[in-house]
C-alpha cells in the first residue's frame, strides 16, 4: 500500500515541479523574449520593409555574411533564443542553414559574452575550471572558443546548405533562394 501512495505522490510531485519550472519561465525568460520581440518589431517598423529587405538581401548574398557575420551579430545583440528569429528574413532555402549556424553561435560565444546564453555558461565554465585551477587567466580560452566557434559555426551553416539542396532535390521541391519584395 505504501508503494502505491509513494508512486502517486511522486507522480503528482512531478507535475508540481513542472509547474514551478513553468512559473519561473513566466516571470523570467518569457517577458524578456516578449520585450525583445517588441523592440525588434519596432526597429523594423521604424526602418521600413524596404530597408529590412535590403539588409537581408545583402546578408544573404554571401556565405560569410550568412553564416558568420549575421548569426554572430544576432547572437550578440539578441541572445538565445531571439537570435534565431532573424532567420525569418532569409529566403526559404537559407532558413535551415541560418538556424544551424545561429544556434551554435549562441553557445560558442558565451565564453566571452555570457549574456548571449547565460543558461548554458556552465559548459564554458566547466572547461575553464581546469585553467582556473592552474591559476591562469581564462580570457585566452574564451577568445579561442569564440574564434574556433566562428569557423565551426560557419561550416555548420554551409554544410546545412549542401544538405538542404540534397533534401530539396530528394523531395522534388524548389525553395526560394531570393527574397520576395513586399508590395
Amino acid at each position: 500500500m505504501d508503494f502505491l501512495v509513494n508512486l502517486a505522490s511522486g507522480f503528482m510531485n512531478l507535475f508540481a515541479l513542472g509547474g514551478e519550472q513553468f512559473m519561473s519561465w513566466v516571470t523570467g525568460i518569457i517577458p524578456t523574449i516578449v520585450m525583445l520581440l517588441v523592440l525588434m518589431n519596432a526597429i523594423m517598423a521604424l526602418a521600413g520593409d524596404a530597408a529590412v529587405e535590403k539588409l537581408a538581401r545583402v546578408c544573404t548574398s554571401n556565405p560569410i555574411l550568412r553564416y558568420a557575420v549575421l548569426p554572430w551579430v544576432s547572437a550578440f545583440m539578441l541572445g538565445n533564443p531571439m537570435a534565431l528569429s532573424i532567420g525569418k528574413f532569409m529566403p526559404e532555402f537559407y532558413k535551415p542553414c541560418y538556424y544551424a549556424s545561429a544556434t551554435y553561435h549562441c553557445h560558442t560565444n558565451s565564453g566571452i559574452f555570457p549574456h548571449i546564453n547565460a543558461s548554458e555558461i556552465f559548459i564554458y565554465l566547466g572547461i575553464a575550471n581546469g585553467i582556473t585551477t592552474l591559476g591562469l587567466d581564462t580570457t585566452p580560452l574564451a577568445i579561442r572558443y569564440l574564434l574556433v566557434g566562428l569557423v565551426a559555426n560557419f561550416i555548420s551553416g554551409w554544410a546545412t546548405e549542401f544538405t538542404t539542396a540534397i533534401v530539396e532535390k530528394q523531395q522534388g521541391v524548389k525553395l526560394s533562394r531570393t527574397l520576395k519584395t513586399a508590395k
